[in-house]
């Protein structure tokens, strides 16, 4: 163990991953699919899905801002305490890789950050076992402790309703001075699971519904009445997955005479990416469109200094505690 760092916290940021380029679409799409290369139809219509966005997601991008503002905020409370590295699901560097990066350098525990407010053992769960995993891999026991739920973390609660309060008053001002009485109903969506997940026990639809309502009730928005929650981007596979799904409700909503317009707050989302940009600024826009409603959606966190000096606090928090 090196001397320098067995007084120090390695932290692995986890995230999903993207591909950097176009040639990397497939090969990416490969590994989601544990090593199945996707059909000729369905790699065209991920390509298609990237073209639409620019041709290439912002994501790793912004991954690597995260990663950076997650460090200064760990340095302003802590000065060279933390290190902090990226560990990517389905793009290098993989979890198993910084995970056993920061334990082959010697920090003497490691805390896993996962950049996804909700747990699920589908999701944040194999993030973490996947870092505990590397360290066992590369030959070491240095310490792993997660990080699993941030889903009402008061900081990452306000981004979303200081957000979405202005863009209520912004969509309710403009359908008035249209002379439109139609209301205003707010989504609250996230990743939808397969359901063979869910009926094992997982929290992760409740993990969504407390932060829902920590935002409606900062905002005094009644369910039913002014929000409800909604599922997004689930896969194309036989199996059903969590509804009800964005689109359907779009049309429901656009069948409803006292509704005017949607707002989705993607919350369950903490960087744009190819499912918020595609899948909620494409497809559920034009939707909305096409049944008559106004549309709009919530910022993601992407590096707010806020959202990440919460973050380094759980986390120096966690080394403590």
């Amino acid at each position: 163990m090196s001397a320098d760092n067995a007084d120090r916290t390695g932290v692995v940021l986890m995230a999903y991953g993207t591909p950097r380029s176009p040639d990397e679409i497939e090969p990416y799409y490969t590994d989601i699919r544990r090593g199945r290369p996707p059909t000729p139809e369905a790699l065209t219509d991920l390509v298609a899905r990237y073209n639409a966005i620019g041709g290439i997601s912002p994501l790793a991008v912004l991954t690597e801002h995260q990663r950076d503002a997650l460090q200064r905020a760990l340095d302003d409370c802590e000065p060279d305490r933390f290190h902090v590295t990226l560990g990517l699901k389905h793009a290098d560097p993989k979890v198993e890789a910084g995970a056993a990066e920061l334990s082959q350098a010697g920090f003497g525990q490691i805390v896993g950050v996962v950049l996804a407010p909700h747990y699920s053992s589908y999701s944040i769960g194999q993030y973490q076992q996947r870092a505990r995993d590397g360290v066992e891999r590369a030959g070491h026991t240095t310490p792993v402790v997660g990080i699993d739920s941030w889903a009402t973390e008061p900081a990452f609660i306000d981004f979303l309703a200081d957000d979405l309060q202005s863009r209520l008053e912004a969509m309710t001002n403009t359908l008035a001075e249209a002379g439109d009485e139609r209301t205003v109903r707010v989504i609250f969506t996230a990743h939808s699971l397969p359901m063979r997940i869910i009926d094992s026990g997982d929290p992760y639809p409740d993990q969504l519904r407390s932060t829902a309502e920590a935002v409606a009730s900062e905002l005094r928005l009644n369910e039913g009445d002014d929000w409800t929650i909604g599922w997004q981007s689930a896969g194309r596979t036989p199996e059903p997955w969590i509804g009800p799904d964005i689109l359907d409700m779009i049309d429901q909503l656009g069948a409803d005479p006292d509704v005017g317009g949607v707002i989705v707050s993607a919350c369950g989302f903490v960087a744009d990416h190819l499912e918020v940009l595609y899948d909620l600024d494409i497809e559920a826009r034009h939707r909305s469109d096409d049944v008559g409603l106004l549309f709009d959606r919530t910022a993601c966190v992407n590096d707010d200094p806020d959202v990440m000096s919460a973050l380094a606090a759980r986390i120096i928090d966690a080394v403590e505690g």
